[in-house]
C-alpha cells in the first residue's frame, strides 16, 4: 500500500515560517526524485522545489529561492520543505510528489495560508 501524506500546513502571519513534512510508505524516497508543488485558486500547478535521489536540491521556483529549502531524511523515509519569510502569495495547497521510471505518486496536499 503506497501512501504519500503531507503535514505541517496551517495559518501563519507574513514573515513567519512553516515546515512541511511528507511521509512516505510503500516505497523508498531515496529511490525517487521528490518534489513539492503548490496550487493557489485560479493559478497553475507550480513546481516549488525538487531533490534528487542523491539528496541534492535540483530546482527551486524563482519566487521561493532564498526562502524555501527542500531536504530529505532517508532513515525516516521523509521529505521536508522549510518555508521562511512567508508571503501572502505563498498561500496555496502544497503537494508532495515522488517520481522515477517506475511510478509517479502524489499526496492529497496540505493547506498553507499566509495572512495577518
Amino acid at each position: 500500500q503506497v501512501q504519500v501524506v503531507e503535514s505541517g500546513g496551517g495559518l501563519v502571519q507574513p514573515g513567519g515560517s512553516l515546515r512541511l513534512s511528507c511521509a512516505a510508505s510503500g516505497f523508498i524516497v531515496s529511490r525517487a526524485t521528490m518534489k513539492w508543488y503548490r496550487q493557489a485558486p485560479g493559478k497553475e500547478h507550480e513546481l516549488v522545489a525538487s531533490i534528487t535521489s542523491n539528496g541534492l536540491p535540483t530546482d527551486y521556483a524563482d519566487s521561493v529561492k532564498g526562502r524555501f529549502t527542500i531536504s530529505r531524511d532517508n532513515n525516516k523515509n521523509m521529505v521536508y520543505l522549510q518555508m521562511n519569510s512567508l508571503k501572502p502569495e505563498d498561500t496555496a495547497v502544497y503537494y508532495c510528489n515522488a517520481v522515477n521510471i517506475w511510478y509517479n505518486y502524489w499526496g492529497r496536499g496540505t493547506q498553507v495560508t499566509v495572512s495577518s
